[in-house]
C-alpha cells in the first residue's frame, strides 16, 4: 500500500470528491482525519472508511487551529493534508452584478482563505518535520468561465497561485505542494445542478461536452490523490493535474 501510516487530514472529508479521497487514502493505509462543518456527515463517512471525525470551519483560524493541534497530539506528525472543503454549486451562484460583499466574502474566506488557512498551519509542522505533502483541490473553473459564478472561479483561481507560491517557499523544506482540478464530478450536490442551473436562466453552454462522455467519479479524483500524495510523485512540485475527461481541450 503507497501511504501506510501516512498520518492525512482531508477537510470537506464527509462528502463528495472529499468522501472518494478518503475512501482512495484509506484503501492505501492512511490514517485519517476528515474535517467538515457537518458533524453527522463527517461522523458517517469516518466510521465508513475507518478514521477520526472532527468538526471544522476552515475559514475560522480558532478551528483550523484546533484541528491541528488536535492532529499532532493523537499522531505527532501530519504527512498530507488534503484541501478540499469548499462551496460550490448552486450554493455558490450568484450573478455578478447582484453579488453580494457577504456572498463573495463567504465563498473567498471558504475556498480561498481556508485552504491558506490550513495549509500554513499545517505546514509549519511539516517544515519542522522535514517533509509532508500538501494538495489543493482546485477546479476547471480556475481556467474556464463559468456563469453567475465569479466569486467561486476567483478563488479556485487564486488556489492556483497559491499552491505554486507555497511549493516554492516549502521546497527546500522537503514540503510538496501540488494541486488537482477536477472537472464534472458526480457528487450529491450536483446531482440536479444541470436543471436547477437552467430554470436561473444560465445558458446551456455553461456545461460543455466532455469528450469521454460521461461525468466523473470521485474516486477517480481519490486515485490521483492517492498518486500525488506517495513517493511515486516524488519529483512532481508545484503543478495542477487537470482531472477533467478532457473538458478543458477545446
Amino acid at each position: 500500500m503507497k501511504l501506510t501510516g501516512k498520518v492525512t487530514i482531508i477537510t470537506g472529508g464527509g462528502t463528495g470528491i472529499g468522501k472518494g479521497i478518503a475512501k482512495c487514502f484509506a484503501e492505501e493505509g492512511a490514517k485519517l482525519i476528515l474535517a467538515q462543518r457537518r458533524r453527522e456527515v463527517v461522523e458517517q463517512t469516518a466510521k465508513e472508511v475507518g478514521a477520526i471525525a472532527m468538526v471544522c470551519d476552515v475559514s475560522c483560524k480558532t478551528q483550523v487551529q484546533n484541528l491541528i493541534d488536535k492532529t499532532m497530539k493523537q499522531f505527532g506528525r501530519i504527512d498530507v493534508l488534503v484541501n478540499n472543503a469548499a462551496i460550490t454549486g448552486m450554493p455558490a451562484v450568484t450573478p455578478f452584478l447582484k453579488c453580494s460583499e457577504e456572498a463573495w466574502d463567504k465563498v473567498l474566506d471558504v475556498n480561498l482563505k481556508g485552504t491558506f488557512l490550513c495549509s500554513q498551519a499545517a505546514a509549519q509542522h511539516m517544515v519542522v518535520q522535514r517533509g509532508g505533502v500538501i494538495i489543493n483541490i482546485s477546479s476547471v473553473g480556475a481556467f474556464a468561465a463559468q456563469q453567475q459564478a465569479s466569486a467561486y472561479c476567483a478563488s479556485k483561481a487564486g488556489m492556483e497561485g497559491l499552491t505554486k507560491s507555497m511549493a516554492l517557499e516549502l521546497s527546500p523544506h522537503g514540503v510538496r505542494v501540488v494541486g488537482i482540478a477536477p472537472g464534472d464530478i458526480v457528487v450529491e450536490k450536483n446531482q440536479q445542478q444541470s436543471q436547477e442551473m437552467t430554470a436561473i436562466g444560465i445558458d446551456r453552454t455553461f456545461s460543455r461536452k466532455t469528450p469521454l462522455a460521461r461525468r466523473g467519479l470521485p474516486e477517480e479524483i481519490g486515485t490521483v490523490a492517492v498518486f500525488l500524495a506517495s513517493q511515486d510523485a516524488s519529483f512532481v512540485q508545484g503543478s495542477t493535474w487537470v482531472v477533467d475527461g478532457g473538458f478543458l481541450v477545446y
